[in-house]
């Protein structure tokens, strides 16, 4: 693999891929697919219907590395992108992460950071996906070349970052981190302010 993708394929502290649980679910979910685009959207599907959203559910523990949302099968939207991240990378497909600054009720402030994952697929270049979990009015789904994520933007102090981050943003781990409970990281939501050009 190319130079340029190793930050994307590497284990960390969050993205720890070479857990051994990481890795056998991983190795399930390539099981008798042979291409890349195949098991992306194995791993995918698998993290966006199998793994429960932290507040859509109400449901502790806060998680952040993606061994621990492995293990609970819970996390919010970055914790999701950190174990996607991870199922990815223990198959040898560079993945990194993304955010969104979206509304979070509808409309106008206050506003926080929305965690999505890239993925380098052979033939369409990097490509956005969004496991953060269906419910209605969500419905993100895996069909390259075209990209269905979860949210829009429809707001003018919303913003679709591009950047592709080989880790999660250190604000993200931290209130993952310091946080007890779900409640108390929805308070905390993180943010980053767009500044109109």
């Amino acid at each position: 693999m190319n130079e340029r993708f190793k930050k994307y394929l590497a284990c960390s502290d969050q993205i720890d891929w070479a857990h051994p649980l990481v890795v056998e679910k991983a190795a399930e979910l390539s099981d008798d697919r042979h291409s890349d685009e195949a098991i992306t959207k194995s791993c995918f599907e698998f993290v966006r219907d199998s793994i429960k959203h932290s507040w859509d559910y109400r449901q502790n523990p806060v998680t952040c590395k993606a061994s621990e949302v492995l293990i609970h099968g819970t996390g919010y939207c970055y914790s999701k992108s950190h174990l996607l991240a991870a199922l990815l990378r223990a198959n040898k497909i560079p993945a990194g992460l993304c955010y969104q600054r979206l509304s979070i009720e509808e409309g106008g402030p206050p506003f926080s950071l929305h965690g999505m994952n890239a993925v380098y697929l052979k033939g369409y270049g990097w490509y956005r996906i969004d496991a953060r979990g269906n419910k209605a009015g969500v419905n993100a789904e895996f069909c390259p070349p075209i990209e269905k994520l979860a949210f829009p933007i429809l707001d003018d102090n919303e913003s679709d970052f591009r950047e592709i981050w080989p880790e999660p943003l250190p604000m993200v781990v931290n209130i993952l981190t310091e946080c007890n409970t779900v409640e108390q990281v929805y308070q905390k939501l993180p943010d980053i302010e767009v500044i109109k050009r």
